[in-house]
């Protein structure tokens, strides 16, 4: 078996998914480095300071997802359940008063001891949910389609990750789990209705935010309806309006790269969860377009290769890490064109955040550790 699984995982890689998660992250590490350099020279005084962090966890990612790549993945299996409690005690660790880290109103990060990097326990929790899961579902097959195996299990423990992340609060991060956990639900078999209840409760909660019932950040709706409403001229309404600014500078061929006047502190998180507004004020409508088409060609390929796994846990774990980059990139960039209202979220590949980068790249070995095994055809 020992031998059998080693060669299993000989296979060669998806080339074409290769090709597309250096692209992407080649690009936004030149994007970052163009978007930082104007706050990192007034916050530290070396303009390099981002990207050089950047570049180091890019490096670190890179070869995590060497290494990973040529593991079988058969054997994540083994720490799907470990990989998840690790992420709830971190999630329940970082709202204890003093121990997690408070920034812009919100408790979402844990230092590292000895540094002074730190650390969202939510992107370790996207993992957790991702391998306990795909472990979890491919086991139940026919049993996915009961209630009792196919609902009541996952829905309680993404109603847990739910109410740990409303006490940081992490609203976007709490839809990009919620949603990467039933797109894995769905393609594992529940039945058709659930899949209905589902969307119509998602509408109900939308409603209720919209008419007012539920007026939790209902000043960040105000601002989504009326962005350009000089009532809304600071806080969250300021970064809104400075980001529809920087994407309307754009045009169709942008002001060229490095040219952005916006990331002069005139921008918030513009290097961060604004990133994409520079990429379209200093590229135009012409070359965010071409990013936005690389990263729907990644997805595509990772869907096509989750199709084409050998066996429903590989397919289940692609399912599950394509899903999260792509509700997160569509999520990023319908944040910052004002399509739904302001939540906070990175963009995959090109905000700054290195733990985050070096988790998503060595999510992308999961992937190519699975298309190793594609049957030939």
């Amino acid at each position: 078996m020992e031998a059998a699984a080693k060669e299993a995982g000989r296979g060669p890689i998806d080339v074409p998914f290769l090709l597309l998660v250096l692209l992407l992250t080649g690009v936004g590490l030149i994007m970052l480095l163009s978007a930082s350099f104007p706050s990192a020279y007034y916050e530290s005084g070396d303009p390099l300071y981002y990207f050089k962090r950047q570049a180091a966890f890019a490096t670190l990612g890179l070869a995590a997802m060497v290494v990973i790549g040529r593991i079988n993945y058969a054997r994540f299996r083994g720490v799907a359940k470990i990989a998840l409690g690790i992420s709830i005690a971190l999630l329940v660790a970082v709202i204890i008063p003093g121990v997690g880290i408070t920034s812009h109103g919100a408790t979402r990060w844990l230092g590292i001891p000895g540094t002074t990097m730190r650390f969202q326990p939510s992107e370790i929790a996207k993992l957790g949910v991702i391998l306990y899961f795909a472990d979890s579902i491919s086991k139940k097959k026919d049993k996915m389609r009961t209630l009792r195996y196919g609902i009541l299990p996952y829905g309680f423990i993404l109603a847990l990750i739910a109410v740990l992340m409303y006490f940081e609060p992490h609203l976007s991060g709490t839809v990009l789990i919620l949603g990467i956990g039933a797109a894995m639900m769905f393609v594992g078999g529940i039945r058709g209705y659930w899949v209905g209840i589902g969307i119509g409760g998602v509408a109900a909660v939308a409603y209720a935010f919209l008419s007012g019932l539920i007026t939790y950040n209902s000043s960040r709706i105000a601002i989504w309806l009326d962005p350009l409403n000089d009532a809304f001229k600071t806080g969250t309404g300021y970064q809104t309006r400075q980001s529809l600014i920087a994407i309307g500078s754009g045009g169709l061929l942008g002001l060229g790269l490095g040219k952005s006047r916006q990331k002069f502190l005139f921008l918030p998180e513009e290097h961060n969860d604004c990133i994409f507004s520079i990429v379209c004020e200093e590229l135009g409508l012409i070359g965010a377009t071409l990013i936005m088409a690389i990263f729907a060609l990644l997805i595509i390929r990772g869907y096509w290769i989750a199709l084409h796994a050998r066996d429903r846990f590989g397919s289940l774990l692609v399912v599950g890490i394509t899903t999260q980059i792509a509700l997160q990139v569509f999520l990023n960039i319908a944040v910052v064109t004002n399509l739904v209202p302001n939540t906070g979220i990175s963009l995959p590949f090109f905000s700054f955040g290195g733990t985050a980068l070096a988790i998503q790249l060595a999510e992308m070995g999961v992937v190519l550790s699975v298309s190793r095994q594609m049957p030939p055809g």
